[in-house]
């Protein structure tokens, strides 16, 4: 079993940076892969970011790559999202989540986080 809480959300300018963590509680954290996914109003859930229980393997979606980095520290249960060059189009709810494996689909994953919220004004 395994707790997630997201925090680092908030408003921001486009051009702007956030980084997001979620931290975990349980003691298997180190076995999991971690996702972030995002759900912006009126539309599905998408994929973010994975990354592997050992860091080691790491994937983003089309929209992201090159301005976003996920990574974790598993000294302290926690994974980051690290957002740059944000555009209002990254305004969304981000989640964070916990799967076996590093899958870009959100039903690899049992475990998930409330959500924290991020607006990107133009």
């Amino acid at each position: 079993q395994v707790q997630l809480v997201e925090s680092g959300g908030g408003l921001v300018q486009a051009g702007g940076s956030l980084r997001l963590s979620c931290a975990a509680s349980g003691r298997t954290f180190s076995s999991y892969a971690m996702g972030w996914f995002r759900q912006a109003p009126g539309k599905e859930r998408e994929f973010a970011a994975t990354i592997s229980w050992t860091g080691s393997v790491t994937n983003y979606a089309d929209s992201v790559k090159g301005r976003f980095t996920i990574s974790r520290d598993n000294a302290k249960n926690t994974v980051y999202l690290q957002m740059n060059s944000l555009n209002p189009e990254d305004t969304a709810v981000y989640y964070c989540a916990a799967s076996g494996i590093p899958s870009t689909d959100s039903r690899a994953y049992a475990y998930w986080g409330q959500g924290t919220q991020v607006t990107v004004s133009s």
